[in-house]
């Protein structure tokens, strides 16, 4: 019996399997965003969406790293993907019985993301093992790339077929392509870290939940690095979450034009996945990290909402997506090196925790901010600023939602301005030894 195959050819077998699950969670999430825009014609309650899927993964990390370095990590992999595909089945059955209702998609979006919250840690660290380190940042460029190269087929493919098989039938292909991504897993050997004898006595648990905390904190530089996502995604997360609602908006709900841009971003994303994994980023990976958020600030969310049609939403979210390989890629390979596989899922679930926590609270916000402010006060100017902005956005449908994704472009950009000025993060690489190499 030949030997289950690992390294990386084995990260390369579990990496084809979650191409084929993306391209099935990415069409059902097209299809669940023309549902709830056309039952609702507004920009809450897809912003919701977004907030009740989002939060719980947040939220449960820390505890998940804790259970992610105790437990198999093939097994936790394979649990999270099978946890995610019983909620689809939940909204396969409501819509069936025709009892599918926009609250539904929250509730079990919430639920889903408690799953989520074990599926990175443990991809992450087991990662860390299965390829060598000089790999990383082409690992990370592979998994940004297949993530983008899913972004041009999902779209299109959904919007091909939804009007032919419906909501159903796209559920049914999630389904399917999730069984292929299991089946590839399970055939691959993740190596497991060497462990210590786990602690299982009274407040064990308790210590290792709080140790990724103390973790961050004793090294200030990583802290720093984080606390700058954390303000990244505050003002991201809020231009983001309008992307959709305010091109759907802009052309009267055509999702042939939404499909579009969304494609152009995951061809940005594909090219710059692509150029990460033949060049490995920048020897100084900070600069990735910094030049990623001032461009993705400026000429990604900025375009996003100063250009009022197709061919600048084209282009903003391409070049969004083309410099988020190189962003996310720069810094996973800094955290892979500095941090030892055997805490890296109590680590890493923190990181994650730390950074993103602001990207619920962007996403609740993002929809009253659109739906209740700054669409009202376009639509009807009331004094010389609105006005003004009014000519320059357009009093149509779509025209606040713009400006708000042009704002948080800019504090985008300001964030990574910020950063370059401060030295623990500027220097992080040098600041804080690999995991390899301290004493």
């Amino acid at each position: 019996m030949s030997p289950k195959p690992s390294g990386l050819r084995g990260f390369v077998l579990v990496w084809i399997g979650q191409v084929f699950s993306m391209v099935g969670s990415q069409m059902t999430h097209f299809a669940m965003g023309i549902w709830a825009w056309e039952k609702t014609g507004q920009a809450t309650p897809l912003a919701m969406i977004g907030f009740f899927s989002f939060a719980p993964l947040i939220i449960f990390s820390p505890f998940a790293g804790v259970l992610v370095d105790r437990w198999n990590r093939k097994l936790v992999m394979a649990l999270s993907d099978i946890g995610a595909g019983l909620v689809t089945v939940v909204i396969l059955v409501l819509l069936q019985t025709r009892n599918l209702e926009i609250w539904h998609l929250y509730l079990t979006g919430s639920v889903a993301g408690i799953f989520g919250a074990f599926q990175w840690p443990a991809y992450s660290a087991a990662i860390s093992l299965m390829v060598p380190k000089k790999h990383y940042a082409r690992t990370s460029g592979m998994i940004s790339m297949a993530g983008s190269g899913v972004g041009i087929i999902a779209p299109i493919l959904a919007g091909f077929l939804l009007p032919m098989i419906g909501f159903t039938g796209i559920i049914l292909i999630d389904l399917a392509t999730l069984a292929i991504a299991l089946t590839f897993l399970g055939v691959v050997l993740v190596p497991e870290p060497k462990r210590k004898h786990v602690d299982r006595s009274k407040g064990a648990f308790t210590r290792e939940l709080i140790y990724g905390f103390r973790y961050l904190f004793n090294r200030t530089s990583l802290l720093y690095l984080q606390l700058m996502f954390f303000m990244g995604n505050l003002f991201f997360s809020v231009g983001y979450t309008l992307m959709t609602p305010m091109v759907l908006a802009s052309t009267q709900g055509n999702a042939t034009i939404l499909g579009s841009v969304q494609s152009a971003g995951a061809i940005g994303g594909l090219a710059g996945g692509l150029i990460l994994t033949a060049w490995g980023g920048p020897k100084k990976k900070i600069y990735g990290i910094l030049f990623g958020w001032g461009v993705s600030g400026l000429l990604g969310l900025g375009l996003m909402g100063f250009g009022r049609a197709l061919p600048y939403w084209l282009a903003a979210h391409f070049i969004m997506m083309f410099v988020f390989p190189l962003l996310n890629g720069s810094s996973q390979a800094i955290w892979q090196s500095k941090v030892a596989p055997e805490v890296q899922g109590r680590v890493f679930s923190v990181r994650r925790f730390i950074a993103q926590i602001t990207s619920p609270i962007s996403m609740a916000l993002a929809g009253p901010l659109a739906d209740r402010v700054f669409e009202p006060a376009l639509a009807a100017p009331q004094h010389g600023v609105t006005r003004l902005l009014s000519s320059i956005f357009g009093s149509t449908p779509g025209g606040g939602m713009a400006l708000l994704i042009l704002l948080s472009g800019v504090l985008v950009a300001g964030v990574g301005l910020a950063a370059y000025r401060i030295k623990a993060i500027r220097e992080v690489e040098t600041l804080i030894p690999d995991h390899d190499e301290a004493g």
